[in-house]
């Protein structure tokens, strides 16, 4: 990939974007509902939530093609409502399904929209070669994208945003519905183009693409950021760790979950596992007590009780628990659009407009 550092520098603060009360509607659907952010630049940012939370929205706007109905967004310094022209100079956005053109090849395709974007023909080429290459596309740049897996497809679109290297990167949802070989080569893709300079704005269903990715995390749920902060601020905010719990016989789950509901004072939550128990310790007790003695406690409640157990670990929370602990439900990742209006023919109608 290009070497090209961004050309802007970042707006107040050191940040690449920065939104108050940002707020979009659809109808009677409060999509976003006055989202705030800071990210910083030179880093990737991750957007977290749930299909239909506001985060395809909320990029859109970010990228110009939708008009916010209130509030405020900047984009290194540029309102994207009064300086739309300046911020898309400095933005690129990847969606969640491929915009190449599937009857060209893969070298076609980059050709052409290089070639759009001002490269002179050879360097067109010259820039197609070297994204194909970094990318692991080579060998596929004369076949046409039509024949290429669902990981390949992902790969050329990103590498067809970053033709012109942008000081801002929209990934929304890069990984849905890949194999776990596709998403660790997307993964090692973003992480290549953050260390060129470039700020990623990530969002995503995926707890673990967040976990592994995102220096900092915005929890997105109907239209709102609930939480906000490092992967480690916001496992803390839910409790100093996690009981894990697996029983022998799946007929004593129910009296299981009393048990440390009782002796935890937190919520558990029933695993997909039928023999699986996970509860938080250590976040809320008054007495003081740290989380190794209270996991202590449940486990020789549980013994008392009669309930066998097979494993017993305490551990940090996962995202995926802290989701649950924030929203009230787990995450529960689905390819299908949602009532944010992504990709829907309503949203779509409205991003024209806004053109």
């Amino acid at each position: 990939m290009s070497s090209k550092q961004p050309h802007r520098d970042p707006g107040p603060g050191g940040l690449a974007i920065e939104t108050a009360g940002l707020v979009k509607t659809f109808g009677d659907n409060r999509a976003v509902d006055g989202v705030d952010l800071a990210v910083p630049a030179g880093t990737v940012y991750g957007v977290l939530g749930p299909n239909g939370a506001g985060k395809t929205t909320t990029v859109k706007m970010l990228a110009t093609l939708l008009r916010p109905d209130g509030g405020e967004a900047h984009v290194f310094g540029h309102d994207v409502v009064r300086e739309a022209d300046t911020v898309r100079g400095l933005v690129s956005l990847t969606g969640q399904y491929a915009s190449v053109d599937e009857d060209l090849t893969g070298t076609e395709n980059l050709v052409l929209l290089a070639r759009l974007t001002g490269h002179a023909k050879k360097a067109a080429y010259s820039r197609a070669e070297q994204l194909l290459d970094a990318f692991g596309l080579g060998d596929a740049a004369a076949r046409q994208v039509k024949h290429y897996s669902g990981g390949m497809r992902r790969r050329i679109d990103i590498a067809a945003s970053i033709l012109n290297t942008p000081d801002l990167l929209f990934l929304d949802e890069p990984t849905t519905g890949l194999d776990p070989r596709s998403r660790n080569q997307v993964w090692d893709i973003v992480r290549a183009v953050v260390g060129h300079g470039t700020t990623v704005l990530l969002t995503t269903q995926y707890l673990d693409e967040a976990d592994q990715l995102a220096a900092r995390i915005a929890v997105i749920d109907k239209g709102k950021v609930i939480a906000e902060g490092t992967k480690g601020e916001l496992k803390a905010s839910v409790g100093a760790g996690s009981v894990h719990v697996r029983l022998r016989h799946a007929e004593q789950r129910p009296q299981a979950e009393e048990v440390l509901r009782v002796v935890l004072g937190a919520r558990v939550q029933l695993e997909p596992d039928p023999v699986a128990l996970t509860a938080r310790v250590g976040g809320g007790p008054a007495d003081g007590r740290g989380a190794a003695e209270q996991a202590s406690r449940a486990l020789a409640e549980l013994a008392r009780t009669g309930i066998t157990v097979d494993n017993f670990s305490l551990g940090q929370p996962s995202l995926d628990e802290v989701f649950l602990a924030l929203t009230g439900h787990p995450s529960e990742p689905s390819g299908a659009p949602g009532p944010d209006g992504s990709d829907s023919p309503k949203d779509l109608k409205e991003a024209e407009a806004a053109r």
